[in-house]
């Protein structure tokens, strides 16, 4: 999640403003078409200090001044880290898997309950979400058709300067090692417990999903 990472590595950045500031992001949380829980209240959810979502907000809204992000407007900003690759279909899956609601927009409390988990969040918490990004039609199992999809869309988004030798077929090949490892009871299906096993059993399973979860 490249534009995710690069708001939050300001986190590491930022020098501590005058209260002033402070009073001027409560202020700005106000003005908004969409107003935000607040943040104390994000703070006991999430694993961010208020100052940390202070940070994190001042950036969501200069990107999104209504205070939600559409599909449309998720992708643009997505774009701009990919540029040797088409990041158009892999961020329509993100977008959806942050919509958790399903509204068709994604407010500033979806992005930092993601953020949350996918920077500090449990090992189990973090396998949870990418579950749930491979699972395209939410009906509780991963088939192979999306595992394919997903992954396809990453190896689109990362374009043919990152993997100039790869073949058409390569990504077909990554799914069925993954798919057949993970189908446990060879049903078809990978439910969510097998999942959790398998990534957690295999450590080949584990530094791939890390790697794909570094374009996050």
């Amino acid at each position: 999640m490249g534009a995710v990472m690069g708001t939050f590595s300001s986190l590491q950045t930022k020098q501590r403003r005058p209260s002033k500031d402070k009073i001027e992001d409560e202020l700005e949380m106000t003005m908004v078409c969409h107003r935000p829980e607040g943040l104390e209240q994000l703070e006991a959810q999430t694993n961010f200090t208020k100052r940390e979502l202070q940070v994190l907000y001042r950036g969501f809204k200069n990107e999104c001044p209504s205070g939600v992000v559409n599909e449309e407007t998720f992708k643009q900003i997505y774009a701009q880290f990919f540029p040797h690759g088409d990041a158009s279909m892999y961020a329509h899956y993100l977008f959806h898997a942050f919509d958790t609601t399903q509204t068709g927009s994604v407010k500033f409390e979806d992005f930092v309950t993601a953020l949350s988990i996918l920077l500090r969040g449990t090992v189990h918490e973090k396998l949870r979400w990418t579950f749930n990004l491979y699972d395209i039609n939410k009906d509780g199992y991963i088939n192979k058709e999306e595992m394919m999809d997903i992954v396809k869309a990453i190896y689109d988004m990362m374009g043919k300067y990152t993997y100039p030798v790869l073949k058409e077929d390569t990504p077909r090949q990554h799914v069925d090692i993954f798919f057949q490892k993970m189908d446990k009871n060879k049903d078809g299906i990978v439910t969510l417990d097998e999942f959790l096993e398998s990534c957690q059993e295999d450590d080949n399973i584990m530094r791939s999903l890390q790697l794909f979860q570094n374009v996050m």
